[in-house]
């Protein structure tokens, strides 16, 4: 079986714990909270680190201190993963579920990401150039 699928999260080698990312990006998407009920409202606006040609974030080292309110997943910070993505590979492993069919590490290919309609490349817009976040939530895609 996979790896995924024999260890926990905190047993995880860094490059299994990497591999997890599926590339989608939608975890660089600004987000709204409602205090109340914790509903999370995501936004088409992405992180100014982000690359929107690869998904990848262009200063991944140093991402947390550039970008104050950047999250590292952690196990610990996957104790509560309310606020990722349903289908974040990190918050479905953390929640006892699987990966999706279209995950890299099931098909084989990171192109199975957009062709699925999970990936935010293409279809988003950098802080740099946004205003009011409540003016680009979004609901069609998470």
């Amino acid at each position: 079986p996979p790896f995924w699928r024999t260890k926990a999260l905190n047993e995880l080698s860094a490059a299994e714990w990497e591999s997890l990312c599926d590339g989608c990006a939608k975890c660089c998407l600004h987000k709204l909270e409602d205090a109340d009920t914790r509903e999370i409202y995501f936004t088409n606006v992405h992180c100014r680190l982000l690359d929107t040609r690869s998904g990848q974030c262009t200063d991944y080292a140093r991402r947390s201190r550039r970008v104050p309110d950047c999250v590292t997943l952690t196990p610990q910070v996957l104790e509560d993963p309310y606020w990722l993505p349903t289908t974040c590979a990190y918050r479905l492993l953390a929640e006892g579920k699987d990966l999706p069919d279209w995950h890299p590490l099931i098909s084989g290919t990171p192109n199975t990401v957009w062709r699925s309609g999970n990936s935010i490349l293409g279809r988003c817009v950098c802080e740099d150039d946004a205003d009011d976040l409540e003016k680009h939530i979004i609901t069609e895609w998470e």
